[in-house]
């Protein structure tokens, strides 16, 4: 490693192993690329039904935790963030999501230049490699695989089949703008293995001279010459190293390791830093503020006279079919995202677009990581996709390893409550029609016993939980607090950009690890003087 290089990118997940990619693509240019984590080589991130034993395992995971949520009940949650090569493309469910047109449309009219859906499309399509061949929509020849998930389950279909009896029309496909409607997610694998960022957009081009790849490198703070960025300090296993960048440093650390690194290095609120011990030097009020995430309500309900997962995967001899298979096919449930069918409709018809999400699962259990319930049941996962709630994430100590203070702050609002209550009411809607009604399901989460409005909001604040979609923490604008401009330049530092989820101005309708990859698309180009 020499000590300076054209561009340093803070981080080797989605947006960073995509943004190496396209920098260094021009021989003249060099380019450090720098990961906290470990090399992808852990055999649990590849095969999909791995991020079992990738979430919460520091192999792989940053293991953080939100403090007390006041609207959970004052419970803390898991807070899964990737921390290996690929990133949170390496740990996540592989859906294959852009959200709406409408999301994109609203960053433009907001003053965001560039972010409309017609200007955001070319980016989605230039990365994507599609099974199903181009269109006006989609894109082949790309690096982002995506294709059909290798499994089938009836308790699904009948959960399809049941929307469209409550009204819900089916699509074919929830990536071309509007996605209200039901289908199966599209996943990004590759004939049954994870397809994640650094298999990706990086490991063809490791062997690039103008390209270094440091893992085990944990950023201490941002080095700054007044207000110009010039460089970066790190531990890299316990020795502390610095190098410089002659044009640019680019964040792509994420929704939590953004901001942080902002405020370890002295940008952000000069309350949050003072109580931190830190000194200040630039005031930027938005740092750490603006986050948003999807709450899911877990609602399940358990059922007779059709197969679900749990039943299989509760037998020493089903356990053994499920490994054959995947061992002969690549395919069954060892290959399945969490998720696989989804639905996108509204909670009211005054909303424009659909503001829920469902994701159905042919199982059920406790809380995620924990053993599947010994009774055929299954999941219907439903979540706010625009919450009006705001948290935030901000350092609470000097030291870089100490992790942020981390508060959604969930059903803040009595919109985001009422909201809630509706996807409930939804849900059971759904499940009463005549395809699901045929295998009595019996609710058991939240229960059949909360019916009011009041109950509802209740029991939202005891099942809820983070789908892992954190936004807007480094948010993009055009007015005097935001973060970064729509250049994705950080507002008052020279030579600083952000290029990662932490700079959606408002959190898209859906999954949000393939709009983070489209952030550096653009970024790339933003960069090189090609947008």
């Amino acid at each position: 490693m020499t000590d300076s290089y054209d561009y340093i990118i803070v981080g080797a997940g989605t947006a960073g192993c995509a943004l190496a990619n396209r920098l260094s693509a021009d021989p003249k240019i060099s380019v450090l690329l720098l990961e906290a984590g470990a090399r992808d080589n852990y055999a649990w991130i590849h095969i999909p039904v791995g991020y079992l034993y990738c979430i919460g395992n520091p192999r792989a995971d940053w293991c953080f935790t939100t403090d007390p949520e006041p609207g959970l009940n004052g419970r803390a949650l898991g807070y899964p963030r990737g921390k290996v090569l690929g990133g949170c493309s390496s740990i996540n469910g592989m859906i294959y999501m852009r959200g709406q047109a409408r999301d994109y449309d609203l960053w433009r009219q907001a003053g965001c230049a560039g972010w409309g859906w017609d200007d955001v499309l070319p980016y989605f399509r230039k990365s994507e490699d599609y099974y199903a061949g181009p269109d006006e929509m989609h894109g082949v020849g790309g690096e982002w695989r995506v294709e059909n998930a290798r499994l089938h389950w009836d308790i699904l279909d009948a959960f399809r089949d049941a929307a469209e009896a409550a009204g819900i029309p089916r699509i074919d496909d929830f990536n071309r703008g509007d996605n209200e409607g039901s289908s199966y997610f599209k996943v990004n694998q590759k004939r049954g293995i994870r397809w994640n960022t650094a298999k990706a957009f990086l490991r063809p081009v490791l062997g690039r001279r103008n390209l270094k790849v440091e893992t085990g490198a944990h950023v201490r703070r941002l080095l700054l010459e007044g207000l110009k960025a010039t460089g970066v300090e790190f531990d890299q296993m316990g020795t502390m190293r610095s190098v410089r960048a002659r044009h640019e440093i680019i964040l792509c650390a994420g929704s939590v390791g953004s901001p942080h690194i902002l405020e370890l290095s002295g940008i952000g609120r000069g309350d949050i830093l003072r109580e931190a011990g830190i000194p200040l030097v630039l005031e930027r009020r938005d740092v750490g503020e603006n986050l948003q995430d999807h709450l899911q309500l877990r609602c399940a309900y358990k059922v007779t006279g059709i197969r679900t997962l749990n039943e299989q995967a509760n037998r020493l001899v089903g356990k053994a079919a499920i490994a054959l298979e995947y061992l002969v096919r690549q395919s069954g449930p060892m290959s399945m995202a969490p998720s696989q069918l989804g639905i996108f409709t509204r909670s009211d018809p005054s909303f424009e677009t659909p503001n829920l999400q469902y994701h159905v699962q042919p199982l059920s259990l406790e809380k995620f990581g924990e053993n599947v319930h010994p009774f055929p049941a299954f999941t219907a996962s439903v979540c706010n996709l625009r919450p009006d709630s705001r948290g935030s994430i901000h350092v609470r100590d000097p030291n870089y390893r100490v992790q942020p203070a981390i508060r959604p702050n969930y059903l803040a609002t009595e919109s985001d409550r009422h909201v809630a209550a509706d996807a409930i009411r939804i849900t059971r809607r759904i499940v009463a029609q005549e395809p699901l009604k045929k295998y009595t399901p019996q609710e058991f989460k939240p229960g059949p016993q909360y019916r009011t409005e009041d109950e509802l909001m209740k029991a939202a604040a005891q099942i809820g939980t983070t789908i892992f979609h954190p936004v807007g923490t480094c948010r993009m604008g055009i007015d005097p607090d935001a973060v970064v401009d729509p250049r994705l330049r950080v507002n008052g530092i020279e030579g600083l950009r952000i290029a990662d989820a932490s700079i959606m101005p408002t959190i898209t309708s859906g999954n949000t690890n393939s709009p983070t990859l489209m952030i550096a698309e653009k970024a790339a180009d933003l960069i090189l003087g090609r947008a």
